[in-house]
């Protein structure tokens, strides 16, 4: 196996982190002779199994200021967005049928909304700032009497901005009956969470954007002040109190409780040093190249997230000029085409903006010399595509 100091330097921690080596080292038991079901309450590998879990439980409930009882285990953040979204708006459809949200959410949430279009529902989309902000006036007068839920984000997946959770929650509550659901995937372990400061009704994370492992995420349903009550769209066999069918994945339950402990205790001091690593990444891209610009909000943004723009230069082709670095652009590929990002494209920006934009995702491991390494091979990849284009327009 090739040393990391051989392999492509990581940018792409919004699409997904490195396991952690304790994440790993909680959950190896459970793939040898710690096998039990957790259901399986009759006998010693069950009930240790169980306990397992419940210590999990407690562990992400922990990082986000909620109860244990009010975490239920799902496979992911898709899963979890699901059952925010269809779960609430299917078990409120008498009290109204309109939901808010912004048209800069992820799929996980976008997508179960045009469902419920087909279904009846009415599903306002609110608009966004070139920065990427939502404005929570235009919050406040979407909000009706028919309105059962809002999704809004914590920090987007893309262009890193962050949305003032705790004031658009206050909003929600102070002027309508609805509940309000964050998808807090990206912002767990880079800025404060709790759900009970912030007046979060549900909140989806993931496993793996946390240094944990893929396939297993949490939904937190607050129980008290008020109910959540949600209809359940998995069923057979009873688990999670009903909320979602199915043999719980207890390696991957004990990886995304170690994982979630571990980013809400790192939070104070990884932010800000990968903050300033980021800093100095746009910094030295600014002063290397012209036409470098930033997309997004450039404070109030994730503190491991860069998404810039380079005029002039197709980000696929970039990605394959720069092949020591692992990033991510700002377009999403399909089979037949490249389709501008809806991200970018709601800001306004354009596709062309949109064609030419890359996103870095720091992890929490990034080093100084990776960064200016990183630095140094997109300036020349840039330089390289801009003087070929000067060299072919002159043909």
């Amino acid at each position: 196996m090739r040393s990391r100091r051989d392999r492509p330097i990581y940018m792409d921690a919004h699409a997904t982190t490195p396991l952690d080596p304790r994440v790993l080292a909680a959950m190896l038991p459970f793939f040898g002779e710690e096998f039990g079901n957790a259901a399986s309450r009759n006998h010693e590998y069950g009930r240790r199994a169980e306990a397992a879990v419940d210590r999990a439980r407690g562990q992400v409930a922990a990082a986000i200021g909620a109860s244990p009882k009010e975490i239920v285990w799902t496979s992911g953040a898709t899963e979890s967005d699901n059952l925010a979204v269809l779960g609430v708006a299917r078990a409120h459809r008498e009290r109204g049928q309109h939901v808010v949200t912004c048209v800069t959410e992820h799929p996980a949430v976008l997508d179960p909304l045009l469902q419920l279009e087909r279904e009846g529902w009415e599903v306002t989309r609110l608009r966004v700032s070139p920065d990427g902000h939502l404005d929570p006036e235009e919050l406040r007068l979407a909000l009706t009497a028919q309105t059962t839920l809002v999704s809004i984000m914590a920090a987007n997946n893309e262009v890193g901005t962050l949305h003032p959770i705790r004031e658009l929650a206050r909003i929600v509550h102070e002027h309508s009956p609805a509940l309000f659901h964050t998808d807090a995937v990206q912002a767990l372990g880079w800025i404060p969470l709790d759900v009970q400061e912030d007046g979060i009704d549900l909140l989806s994370i993931s496993g793996h954007k946390i240094y944990g492992p893929k396939g297993v995420g949490a939904l937190f349903v607050r129980r008290r002040r008020p109910t959540v009550r949600l209809a359940p769209q998995q069923f057979g066999g009873g688990h999670e109190r009903g909320l979602r069918s199915g043999t719980l994945n207890v390696p991957g339950i004990v990886g995304l409780g170690v994982a979630a402990e571990l980013a809400a205790q790192g939070q104070a001091d990884v932010a800000p040093r990968i903050g300033a690593l980021r800093d100095s990444l746009l910094a030295m891209l600014e002063r290397e190249l012209d036409q470098v610009l930033l997309n997004g909000d450039a404070t109030r943004r994730l503190p491991n997230n860069l998404n810039v723009s380079f005029v002039g230069v197709d980000a696929e082709d970039l990605l394959n000029e720069i092949p020591g670095v692992a990033v991510s652009t700002g377009a999403a590929c399909s089979s037949a085409s490249l389709d501008p990002s809806h991200v970018i494209t709601a800001l306004g920006l354009g596709e062309a903006r949109a064609a030419s934009s890359i996103r870095f995702g720091l992890t929490r491991l990034q080093t100084r010399e990776e960064v200016d390494r990183v630095a140094a091979e997109v300036v020349a990849g840039v330089r390289a595509l801009r003087n070929a284009d000067g060299i072919r327009s002159e043909c």
